[in-house]
């Protein structure tokens, strides 16, 4: 058994002195930053950690490791376009009233998260539960704005509400 967890862990130690310096090169190419290309090498490194099942068929490591760089790189930049919006609506509010940095930090994560949870609902569930919860709009408007039955989208919300339920429990 030791032997066989070694045996795992030598080869991810193969694969990242063998593919780390590469990877990490070609996203600070993309992202123009080697600070943020160093942390997103490193977290793609993380996650093959994770899949360490996969390892033993991997024929092409530097594919592996492009695909789940590239998973890393579109959450980056969608983290930072959640934060640009939030720090933009955040300007047009009147210094009074704007939020400690600390409350700051904490509505930027969950804005992030729910994001994520939005992002694993199907492309017409999560369109009828924002056009409902963010824009207000009635399920007559909904179904006419996707071009669905009212009843359809009464079954997307009923979807998206099951699928935030499950996610708190």
């Amino acid at each position: 058994m030791q032997t066989l967890e070694s045996d795992r862990h030598g080869h991810i130690r193969t694969l990242y002195l063998d593919h780390h310096g590469w990877l990490r090169e070609r996203l600070q190419r993309r992202l123009g930053c080697l600070g943020q290309a160093a942390d997103l090498a490193q977290d793609t490194f993380v996650r093959l950690l994770a899949r360490e099942g996969e390892l033993e068929r991997l024929r092409e490591p530097r594919a592996f490791l492009a695909t789940i760089a590239q998973g890393l790189l579109a959450n980056h930049w969608r983290r930072q376009a959640l934060e640009r919006a939030y720090l933009e609506a955040l300007a047009a509010r009147p210094q009074a009233v704007q939020p400690s940095p600390e409350a700051q930090a904490l509505i930027l994560e969950t804005i992030t998260e729910l994001d994520a949870l939005l992002d694993r609902l199907p492309g017409r569930v999560r369109q009828a539960f924002l056009l409902a919860q963010l824009e207000g709009l009635t399920y007559a408007v909904i179904a006419g704005r996707l071009g669905v039955s009212e009843r359809m989208v009464k079954k997307y919300m009923a979807q998206a509400m099951l699928h935030c339920l499950e996610l708190v429990s």
